[in-house]
């Protein structure tokens, strides 16, 4: 198995945390269910372990010989948690450019291309499948209904709903509220993001989700924020669909977050109800024009 594998060095450094000195580690089907991985994973992770002299593995008998340390693990920058890992390969499967609707999903087949277990890809394909862009079929299969400009516009509306619930309640927020921290930290990513915007604009769909994450959390409505959690995937990606005028939209998109923050920090409910529109509005434009040729073609079928 590669060591450059993603979900390798995450589930390396979870389970090496948590690992306790004179221990003994249970059966490689065990950690595999622990950790939500793959028994091949799992073999790739103890043996690293047993190579850097952290465990003692013989056969069956695996001894914790030390405590890891901080050297011990990955840097964070090359680790990413197993659910963002399964959200992207399933993301760049479904708008790659032979998808269709129709297209099989294969549980096993999307597990092992990730190397994780197939617990944690069915999980992740049920939450998503709430919103009628998947649907479960028998034996582990799963069918791609299509990414409509209808189910753009449903989508779209919902969104709307809430974020302007939640932006009016950002607004109320105590004055001692961590958010207002928050906002403030992401307020600087942006002006730093455009004082290097041609090398970095790229980066953005990453920060306009942190953004809107934020805001919604403001509402500290269960239901929001499981809506939100789950939908801010396709709103993250749409930026990484249609790669013309990327730059351009970018650019366009954060002016409207400062507009945005500016609103919300003055916290008067008419700026923050139209800044949240206007950008709102935009988004909307944004996401429609982003639909990859292949399902905007559907769409007008």
């Amino acid at each position: 198995m590669a060591r450059q594998n993603t979900v390798f060095k995450e589930a390396y450094n979870r389970y090496a945390a948590a690992l306790r000195q004179d221990a003994a580690l249970p059966s490689e089907p065990e950690i595999a269910a622990q950790l939500g991985i793959s028994r091949s994973t799992t073999r790739a992770i103890l043996t690293r372990l047993n190579d850097e002299g952290i465990i003692q593995w013989n056969k069956r008998q695996k001894i914790v010989l030390r405590v890891p340390t901080e050297e011990d693990l990955f840097p964070s920058e090359e680790t990413d948690s197993l659910h963002d890992i399964i959200e992207r390969s399933f993301m760049q499967r479904i708008l790659s450019d032979d998808a269709a609707p129709g297209m099989q999903i294969n549980e096993l087949e999307l597990a092992r291309e990730i190397g994780t277990g197939t617990t944690s890809v069915r999980e992740f394909l049920i939450r998503f499948s709430r919103f009628g862009l998947i649907e479960k079929r028998p034996n582990s299969h799963w069918i791609l209904k299509g990414f409509t400009r209808e189910f753009a516009l449903e989508l779209a509306d919902v969104r709307e709903m809430f974020e302007l619930h939640s932006a009016a309640e950002f607004g109320r927020l105590p004055i001692e509220s961590e958010a207002w921290t928050a906002l403030a930290d992401i307020k600087a990513e942006h002006h730093a993001m455009l004082n290097d915007f041609a090398a970095r604009f790229k980066e953005f769909s990453a920060l306009d989700e942190r953004f809107h994450l934020l805001i919604h959390g403001a509402a500290k409505n269960r239901f929001i924020a499981d809506f939100y959690d789950a939908i801010a995937i396709i709103f993250h990606y749409h930026y990484q669909w249609n790669k013309a005028f990327a730059r351009q939209r970018n650019e366009r998109a954060i002016h409207e977050h400062l507009d945005y923050i500016a609103a919300l920090e003055s916290r008067d409910q008419a700026a923050i109800d139209f800044s949240c529109r206007l950008h709102l509005r935009s988004a909307r434009q944004t996401l429609l024009q982003s639909l990859p040729q292949n399902l905007a073609e559907v769409a007008a079928s």
